[in-house]
């Protein structure tokens, strides 16, 4: 018997607190993607560190750059990456939830 069982918490009550508590949200998802996307904010909510970095890193090229006209490239790039990530977040929430309720119920 576990420490929750053993307390008077069954498997079940125990999978759906665990899952209320790592769930993702998709508000957040979107809070964070309008006041920090261009430095992957959504992204690294999301899980996805290897393309969160990548923005981070081009838009940081992007304004130390910006000066040579160079850097204007870089931030159009970014900024359409953002725009189409709006239209992302909603499937990456919904994966990881159903994935994490897959885990805990297995």
């Amino acid at each position: 018997m576990s420490g929750f069982e053993s307390e008077g918490i069954s498997k079940d009550a125990r999978a759906l607190l665990l899952y209320n508590s790592n769930a993702k949200s998709m508000g957040i998802a979107y809070v964070l993607w309008f006041f920090l996307g261009t430095l992957g904010g959504h992204r690294f909510y999301a899980s996805k560190t290897g393309s969160a970095v990548t923005q981070l890193l081009l838009t940081i090229l992007g304004w130390a750059t910006v000066a040579l006209g160079v850097g204007f490239l870089f931030l159009i790039v970014v900024g359409i990456w953002v725009l189409v990530d709006a239209f992302l977040i909603p499937g990456w929430i919904r994966s990881h939830n159903n994935m994490l309720a897959v885990q805990l119920g297995a």
